[in-house]
């Protein structure tokens, strides 16, 4: 059997890059360091003395979690990963010799950031990154929400029985752990979804997400439509579908300087009129850049599915996607460009 030497390794690491590394792109367009102060902060523990290893290092980790939200890895998917693939050790800077970090540390050092709630921090941070390097938000807004699923906890017959008849059903406890109260039911096109909503804002000119919301999915579009709303973008035009437009909306829109293009909606009792139709299409062809975003992120993650429990952490997880989308889009902007 022969050993492969580091002549070997280099060569596979040249195919890979000839036939485009994603992440090596990404690793080289960002300035990682711009991160650590808010993540060593995050982290900030006292030791109680000198004995036992060192932690691993802040944006090491950091570099982790935007590793799990592009590929949307489980925290022991994501330790195998880092293990084999040597695309992704190149990328956290890990060499054959070097310790990985486990499925508990990744969990853990999440949890600081959860506790620190510092992951809107670190988006915005990089937002300032995207400004300063040449991107800032330019040509309007598009304003959309996107659903993120939990799991589902169903009662069996016979838990349904006791509940009925005033009793408390065995795993009751148990699944009340594990159950994510803070999420809610909602229903789009006839279907029925339980979990969050991602609500961002997306600049027209790059389409890099300059804001975003988490709230249960319960909430409507429309509740959080001004928060999202980017004071800084270079033009005061705003693009969103039917479901954020009323008149109390259209109001504060133009109270606050902006020209709305949100589509119209007809009812039963009113149809759309010819005009109205052909500004909807008009209009869509703008607004639909926003369903790109979502789309990628599927396209690359798939849909994600939450395994975490509480809103907390919902909004680490759906931050840390929507920080990742773009990571990775300015990437792709070095990489057409480079």
């Amino acid at each position: 059997m022969t050993i492969p030497g580091l002549f070997d390794f280099e060569s596979r690491m040249l195919k890979i890059d000839k036939n485009g590394d994603p992440l090596s792109k990404i690793s080289s367009a960002v300035n990682w360091e711009i991160f650590r102060s808010e993540l060593e902060k995050a982290r900030c523990k006292v030791r109680k003395g000198n004995s036992g290893p060192k932690g691993y290092d802040a944006v090491l980790m950091f570099k982790i979690l935007i590793l799990q939200s592009l590929y949307n890895l489980s925290d022991d998917a994501l330790e195998f990963q880092i293990l084999d693939r040597h695309s992704f050790c190149r990328f956290l800077g890990l060499h054959f010799g070097s310790r990985v970090p486990d499925a508990t540390t990744v969990w853990r050092f999440r949890e600081d950031l959860t506790k620190a709630g510092i992951v809107e921090q670190l988006f915005e941070t990089f937002d300032r990154h995207l400004r300063t390097n040449g991107f800032e938000a330019r040509k309007g807004q598009i304003v959309d929400a996107g659903i993120v699923n939990v799991p589902k906890q169903r009662n069996t017959r016979d838990e349904n029985s006791q509940i009925k008849n005033g009793e408390i059903p065995e795993r009751a406890e148990n699944k009340k752990r594990q159950k994510d109260v803070d999420a809610r039911w909602t229903k789009k096109n006839g279907k029925t979804f339980f979990g969050y909503k991602n609500h961002i804002a997306v600049d027209t000119k790059h389409k890099f997400i300059r804001s975003y919301g988490i709230t249960p999915a319960s909430v409507h579009d429309s509740n959080v439509f001004l928060d999202l709303l980017d004071d800084n973008n270079t033009s005061r035009d705003v693009w969103a579908d039917s479901a954020y437009r009323s008149q109390k909306k259209l109001n504060k829109l133009h109270d606050a300087g902006y020209r709305e293009h949100i589509q119209r909606k007809g009812n039963r009792g009113r149809k759309l009129t010819a005009w109205e139709q052909k500004g909807n299409h008009t209009r869509s062809k703008t607004r639909s850049r926003v369903e790109h975003v979502f789309g990628v992120q599927a396209q690359k993650a798939g849909n994600l599915l939450l395994r975490t429990v509480g809103i907390l952490r919902a909004e680490v997880k759906i931050g840390l996607r929507n920080l990742a989308y773009n990571i990775d889009r300015f990437g792709l902007f070095t990489m057409s460009t480079g």
